[in-house]
């Protein structure tokens, strides 16, 4: 059974459905049937074309359910009884399927869910696992979101600054349960980018490879992080940098700069270090620089303020972040990394616990209390 096909049919299959006349929550509904009896019988009669075969089981089930629903008599008279499968419309229906399921009437939350489950062909059960829910919940959290846009035009322009948004939330979310977020918005963003050519879609593209590429170092063992200085770079894939590194000139070539490109233009910078110490931090700052021209986020501001106390000394990057809310998420931590820095051993340690109490993680939490005992360990020393 080739669990990656059926996943990969999903968004096709689903968007045929719909240009037959279906709604999108029938569609979707008659789509899952039709995956859990490809589940039953493929590995015993495996068909000699798959995707035909899940349309015709799929446009069966929402026939079956239609003509159970005696409130949709009507509408069941004009629908076509049984048409031939044919071939479908994958790309253009696929970034429809995307649009749809991150539209902006959802919350961030549903919209992922809903994504994870139309567009990226799991179950209701493997989505809840990911996301430590019950499955209860998740499903009633995908009909929410389904009778939600059910009266949004199957061919109406979406924003894809949403999809976009949607796909890097599944993707921070990383490993849980049996479904691996990280990786399945990775094949969901190469989805994406094979309907359209748009520069940002490659510009998360590569950001999602450089970050995965580092994944397999990035823990210990026990589960603990290790900050990117301590990493063992042996253990970064190669292949995966190499590839995030192509498809971002690739978008860089075509000088349409957007956020999302800059972001990975400051991994592609780390991953190209083979040593800490060989770290360009003076083009990363600059490559901040253009990224608070496209966007004045805060967490730039931060993460700009800590670079510059890289290429510039700690004292220069204490000035930078001197003006940042202190509320920031992690702008305590990132103060008492430059205050350490700086040789003011007594304030790191102070500000590192009260990082540590802020922080929104346990392995995030352990570190930073690790960090605050290590330097009063020094003092008491």
């Amino acid at each position: 059974m080739d669990e990656d096909l059926l996943r990969a049919l999903t968004p096709t299959v689903t968007g045929v459905l719909v240009r037959r006349g279906a709604d999108f929550a029938a569609a979707e509904d008659a789509v899952q049937d039709a995956l859990l009896e490809a589940v039953r019988v493929w590995p015993r009669d495996p068909p000699r074309d798959p995707q035909g075969w899940l349309v015709t089981v799929a446009w069966r089930k929402f026939l079956d359910a239609l003509r159970a629903d005696t409130a949709r008599r009507r509408r069941e008279e004009r629908v076509e009884a049984d048409p031939p499968p044919g071939p479908g419309r994958a790309v253009d229906d696929t970034l429809q399927l995307y649009f749809l399921c991150a539209h902006p009437s959802l919350t961030p939350a549903s919209a992922v869910a809903l994504t994870l489950r139309a567009v990226g062909g799991l179950t209701t059960r493997q989505i809840a696992r990911a996301y430590l829910v019950p499955e209860a919940t998740m499903a009633q959290r995908i009909s929410r979101a389904k009778r939600t846009v059910s009266g949004v035009r199957f061919d109406q322009p979406g924003d894809l600054t949403t999809v976009l948004r949607v796909l890097y939330l599944v993707f921070n979310e990383g490993y849980s349960g049996d479904v691996d977020l990280a990786a399945e918005a990775i094949r969901l963003t190469r989805r994406l980018r094979a309907g359209t050519e748009h520069e940002e879609v490659a510009g998360l593209l590569a950001l999602m490879l450089l970050h995965h590429a580092r994944r397999p170092a990035r823990t210990r063992p026990d589960g603990s992080l290790v900050p990117l200085a301590e990493q063992d770079r042996r253990r970064w894939d190669t292949r995966l940098i190499a590839e995030g590194v192509e498809v971002l000139q690739a978008a860089l070539a075509r000088d349409r700069l957007g956020e999302l490109q800059a972001q990975a233009a400051v991994a592609a910078l780390h991953a190209d270090a083979r040593t800490p110490e060989e770290t360009d931090w003076v083009q990363i700052v600059e490559w901040y620089d253009e990224l608070l021209r496209l966007t004045d986020s805060p967490v730039a501001r931060l993460n700009r303020a800590v670079a510059v106390g890289e290429a510039q000394g700690p004292r220069a990057g204490l000035a930078a972040l001197a003006g940042l809310d202190p509320r920031l998420p992690r702008r305590t931590a990132a103060a008492a990394y430059l205050h350490e820095r700086a040789g003011d051993t007594e304030t790191a340690a102070r500000l590192y616990a009260d990082a540590a109490r802020l922080a929104t993680t346990l392995p995030e939490r352990d570190h930073l209390t690790r960090q605050a005992a290590r330097l009063n360990a020094r003092l008491r020393g």
